[in-house]
């Protein structure tokens, strides 16, 4: 018995660690094997298996549980910020107006917050525990935690306002866009095939063959006073006779000549000026001549943070870099372009000549798998220390901070993004980051359902089922208001509506069951990629200004 007591009663670092471990692992096993068609609570599971082992009295030493929490939020919002930093683009043209959509989400919440605070009396730093849950924002709960603690106020409740009103905030979801899809009568089909016909971005590279209109020989220079277009990349030549050449600044072009050319979709129609077009599209793989053309991973150090023209690849290796893929997106291989870790480089050239490209880049993916973790802790000390400084609010004798989670976002937004422009190697591996993320996540719900069990039955029981009632009007009035908007009045396609109503709540849980809705597109999962990081700051940042305005 007293071994017994040892590991699991008494307080010590060691039943810490084993409470810990334990919560988390029945946590995930229950994530893993209790699912309601196509969704999952996931980890969320570790905070309800917490919640109960507290309150049957296995609670750990509140200072291991503090540490245990902090370190968990920061891990897991420097990971979610190390990792969208690169493509953090969220007023670019494309995603203005979904992320002004998310904005008003996350603001009307606050309002329905705010509202709710007024007619029913409860607490704001309850409240905002509630609205925290509401919207399945981990980060949020931990930033309200914090701001609550600095000004001196209660927090217990907080976590379980956030524990009660989770779980319904994934079916308020669902229900969400699903009440859109029957009163707009949305036809799936339809809507998948309007997305087909979509116009994709402007942005976007595309490579177009053309059979030359000119009248005599001339230089590349001579082609691109001909062409308006500024944003063009000739990469190769194909003669009248079927031979292929790479093309610099040498070349002469002759009547009837073919030309291969890459640049944005916004130039396609100046491109014609040259003459007519007779093949559209990227071309993969080896041609049946002596150019081939591979993908090259960046994988030296050396590389990373340094502008494409740096390399001069055209003149040294006769060999040209058509487009980039980072992320999952691809950019136009422009000279000015600012090289990353893990870029994929797209090179045309005589195989002899793309072997030597692979050589300067690297190309050796095993490089990859091992972490960098050198920008991790300094922008985690940057992030700590950026998040404790107080922030005056103008016209008010109070000041706010940031906080652990909202300074380490900010601060792993800025290194992710703008990391490489100052040679700091920032790339981790997929599952390298999901890992670091997971982590601190597991270690942050554990660690908050093992402090807060206790009084969950008793608060649940004296009125927190309203709480659940509370949690339901955030989630879904704002939810419907915008999403009826997108939908009708500004036409947006369901599938992006889906994944907007997704992003703006941060809900990963539930996009699983949007990408169950079509398995012909992933404008769910784009437009969920599109407003989150944005989304997220907003969130972590919501909570703590109402109560600082409302409890200070």
């Amino acid at each position: 018995m007293t071994f017994f007591n040892e590991l699991f009663i008494t307080p010590s670092v060691t039943q810490s660690i084993v409470l810990l471990t334990l919560v988390v692992f029945l946590g995930l096993w229950a994530g893993e094997r209790l699912k309601i068609r196509n969704f999952t609570f996931g980890v969320t599971w570790i905070l309800f298996v917490g919640i109960a082992l507290s309150a049957f009295g296995l609670t750990i030493d509140e200072d291991v549980a503090s540490f245990a929490k902090n370190l968990g939020l920061i891990l897991f919002v420097y990971s979610i910020g190390l990792q969208v930093g690169p493509s953090f683009s969220p007023f670019g043209k494309n995603g203005l107006r979904l992320n002004l959509l998310a904005t008003a989400i996350v603001l009307l919440g606050c309002i329905v917050t705010v509202v709710l605070h007024y007619i029913t009396g409860t607490n704001m730093t309850i409240m905002a525990g509630i609205m925290s849950g509401a919207v399945m924002n981990t980060p949020s709960l931990g930033a309200v935690q914090q701001t609550a603690s600095d000004l001196n106020l209660a927090t217990p409740d907080i976590a379980i306002g956030y524990a009660l009103a989770y779980p319904l905030s994934i079916v308020g979801l669902i229900l969400s866009f699903e009440l859109i899809r029957f009163f707009c009568r949305v036809n799936l089909r339809k809507e998948d095939e309007a997305l087909q016909q979509e116009h994709v971005s402007d942005d976007d590279p595309i490579c177009i063959d053309i059979r030359l209109s000119i009248t005599q020989d001339a230089t590349l220079q001579q082609l691109h006073d001909l062409c308006p277009c500024q944003h063009m990349l000739v990469t190769r030549v194909m003669r009248v006779d079927d031979t292929d050449e790479l093309v610099d600044a040498s070349t002469v072009f002759h009547p009837g000549d073919v030309v291969r050319i890459v640049s944005d979709r916004r130039h396609e129609k100046d491109l014609q000026s040259l003459g007519e077009i007779t093949h559209y599209g990227f071309h993969g793989g080896e041609r049946d001549n002596h150019l081939i053309s591979r993908r090259i991973v960046v994988t030296r150090t050396r590389c990373n943070g340094k502008r494409l023209s740096s390399f001069d690849v055209r003149h040294r290796y006769h060999a040209t870099i058509t487009r980039i893929n980072r992320a999952g997106v691809e950019l136009l291989a422009t000279p000015d372009l600012v090289l990353q870790l893990g870029d994929r480089l797209m090179v045309v050239g005589d195989r002899e000549d793309v072997r030597h490209v692979a050589d300067i880049f690297g190309n050796e993916l095993k490089r990859l798998d091992l972490p960098n973790l050198m920008p991790i802790f300094f922008g985690i000390f940057l992030g700590v220390l950026f998040g404790s400084l107080p922030i005056a609010i103008p016209g008010m004798d109070i000041t706010f901070k940031l906080g652990l989670a909202g300074g380490s976002l900010i601060v792993a937004l800025l290194i992710g993004r703008f990391g490489p422009y100052y040679n700091l190697v920032t790339f981790a591996t997929t599952s390298a980051n999901m890992m670091l993320r997971q982590v601190g996540l597991t270690l942050f719900l554990a660690s908050v359902a093992l402090t807060v069990g206790q009084g969950f039955v008793s608060t649940l029981l004296a009125g927190g089922y309203m709480w659940v009632l509370y949690g339901v009007l955030i989630t879904m009035i704002p939810l419907l208001l915008v999403g009826f908007l997108a939908y009708k009045i500004m036409k947006f396609n369901y599938f992006k509506v889906v994944g907007l109503l997704i992003g703006s709540m941060t809900g990963a849980p539930a996009l699983g069951y949007a990408q169950s809705l079509s398995d012909k597109n992933d404008q769910a999962s784009v437009c969920y990629a599109t407003v989150y990081p944005l989304t997220m700051f907003l969130r972590v940042m919501a909570g703590q200004l109402l109560i600082v305005f409302f409890c200070s």
